[in-house]
């Protein structure tokens, strides 16, 4: 099996590694297989979308999720150092307005898989960077959301990068109190990615927070 897999302080958003091969030409990995996907995490592979970003340093991107037709995403950096965060923005979970953030190089081909029901932000920490993002569903800009990246009740923990570069939607995204919300799992429910597997390990969070009630 190519991946081994971690779980997250938010033990649904998962970081799988794979193995990768150093060659005399350089390196050489298996970076998605549906059959070692579905091994590695207990998620059957729904995904019918890439998106492909280049960034540069210190651009801020999220908090981005899908109301209706709501996705997961697997995400990778190809090129670049990136700090990625995942929030939780099921109004009925217990982890409700938590976050975790993990910074992913294109040196490791680390990856974060981020479930239907999270939010997902980015902020490139090197001289530039590309993401490709793996999505369960397709995009629909008239279901498309944001959360305001700086929202105190999530009190993210961003890296330091100077002024961050952020898109005018972005800026001006409604905080967690006012934002349209997942409130129910009926939607989710029905979607083909719930897993049944327990995990071990741990990587290094962002979630210092307890969101107060809308």
């Amino acid at each position: 099996m190519p991946y081994t897999c971690s779980a997250t302080q938010l033990p649904e958003v998962l970081v799988l590694e794979p193995k990768v091969v150093n060659i005399d030409r350089g390196f050489c990995f298996e970076s998605f297989s549906a059959r070692d996907f579905l091994e590695a995490t207990g998620y059957h592979n729904p995904f019918v979308q890439d998106l492909h970003t280049r960034a540069t340093h210190g651009v801020l991107v999220g908090i981005h999720y899908q109301i209706h037709h709501p996705h997961g995403k697997l995400v990778r950096v190809i090129a670049g150092r990136v700090f990625n965060v995942a929030v939780d923005l099921r109004k009925y979970s217990p982890s409700f307005g938590r976050s975790v953030g993990m910074a992913i190089s294109s040196d490791k081909g680390q990856q974060l898989w981020i479930p239907p029901g999270f939010g997902h932000g980015f902020v490139v920490l090197s001289d530039a960077a590309e993401v490709l993002i793996k999505a369960t569903d397709y995009a629909y800009a008239g279901h498309q959301r944001s959360v305001r990246w700086n929202d105190a009740d999530l009190a993210i923990a961003w890296p330091a990068v100077g002024t961050p570069i952020i898109a005018a939607a972005d800026a001006q995204a409604p905080c967690l109190r006012d934002a349209e919300l997942f409130m129910e799992n009926r939607l989710l429910s029905t979607q083909r990615w719930k897993s049944t597997r327990q995990f071990r390990g741990q990587v290094q969070v962002s979630n210092r927070l307890q969101p107060r009630n809308a």
